[in-house]
């Protein structure tokens, strides 16, 4: 089951999965309690939160239009290569098509998880970059309007 759900319940996992176990308070986002942000949670059948997103508006300079950014997607490592991610992030397009009007959603895509953006029809648009403590990452965009 998906559903909105706050900045704070996204820390957990944001710790656990992204930031190599720091501090949740050291896990928030600038824009996480923007009213333009949401976040986005996937519930599997025992009612436990194993998936997460952040959305929040961003334009990007390469891109033409309004565009949202993707931030802080992650799966709890027990719950991995069950489509849960997918699922999430596909409601997350149809949430920003249907309901805000959005055309591109971009972000910085971690070596890793290449294949499973670009499974989903993502592009890159930038060439490798590190984020120190975090590691290489590359830009990828997606026309969705």
């Amino acid at each position: 089951m998906i559903r909105f759900i706050s900045a704070e319940q996204t820390l957990p996992l944001r710790s656990l999965v992204l930031r190599n176990g720091f501090p949740e308070a050291e896990c928030m986002f600038d824009h996480d309690t923007l009213p333009t942000t949401f976040h986005l949670g996937y519930y599997n059948e025992e009612i436990e939160l194993t998936c997460i997103l952040t959305c929040m508006k961003e334009n990007h300079g390469k891109l033409p239009k309004d565009a949202y950014r993707l931030r802080g997607m992650a799966t709890h490592p027990d719950h991995r290569r069950k489509g849960y991610a997918a699922e999430l992030l596909n409601a997350c397009i149809s949430h920003l098509q249907n309901q805000l009007g959005i055309a591109y959603l971009w972000f910085n895509a971690r070596t890793i998880a290449f294949p499973f953006y670009e499974a989903l029809g993502f592009e890159f648009m930038s060439d490798e970059f590190d984020i120190p403590g975090i590691g290489p990452h590359r830009e990828m965009f997606k026309y969705i309007g």
